[in-house]
C-alpha cells in the first residue's frame, strides 16, 4: 500500500501571513511560519521583542507576555494553517473566528527577547469548525499550551 504523501509549504514571511489573516499591528501575533502541512499543522514563530505595546501595561518593569495573547498567537497560527488549504484565489476570502478555548494551561513567563514557537495541529473538523490542539515552547520548552476551535466564514 503507497503512503499517502501531505504537501508542505516552504517557509512563510509577515507578508505573506497578512495575505491570509486579516491582522495587523499590534494584534497580528506571527511574524512568520517554519512550517505548514496545510489543514492539518503548522509550526509559526513569534519574536517577543521590549517594544511590544502590551509590555507597557502587562507588569511594568517585569514584562510578562500576557497568557490570552499566546492563546491568540496559536489561534493565528491555526488560521494560516486552515486558510493555507484553500485555494491562492479563495484565501483573501475567508475569515477564522474564535469560537472556544479549553484546556488552557501557562507554565513559564514569555519575556522579552524570547522567540515563541507555536506548534498547532487540527484535532477535528466537521463541516466549518475546526478543533486545534496548541502548544507553544521558548527555547524548546514549553511555555503554554490549549486546545481551541474556530469557525470558517467567508469575510464580508
Amino acid at each position: 500500500m503507497e503512503k499517502e504523501t501531505i504537501a508542505k509549504i516552504p517557509v512563510m514571511n509577515v507578508q505573506e501571513i497578512m495575505t491570509m489573516l486579516p491582522h495587523r499591528s499590534p494584534f497580528l501575533f506571527v511574524d512568520k511560519m517554519k512550517d505548514v502541512v496545510p489543514g492539518v499543522s503548522g509550526i509559526g514563530v513569534k519574536n517577543i521583542t521590549a517594544d511590544e505595546p502590551f509590555f507597557q501595561g502587562h507588569f511594568p518593569g517585569n514584562p510578562i507576555m500576557p497568557g490570552v495573547l499566546q492563546v491568540e498567537a496559536m489561534a493565528q497560527t491555526a488560521g494560516v494553517v486552515v486558510v493555507s488549504s484553500f485555494p491562492p484565489e479563495e484565501q483573501k476570502g475567508i475569515g477564522v473566528y474564535f469560537m472556544t478555548v479549553d484546556d488552557v494551561k501557562f507554565r513559564k513567563p514569555v519575556v522579552p527577547g524570547d522567540v515563541l514557537e507555536l506548534h498547532v495541529k487540527k484535532e477535528q473538523a466537521v463541516r466549518n469548525v475546526f478543533k486545534f490542539k496548541g502548544e507553544a515552547f521558548v527555547d524548546g520548552k514549553l511555555v503554554s499550551q490549549a486546545i481551541f476551535s474556530a469557525m470558517i466564514l467567508k469575510r464580508k
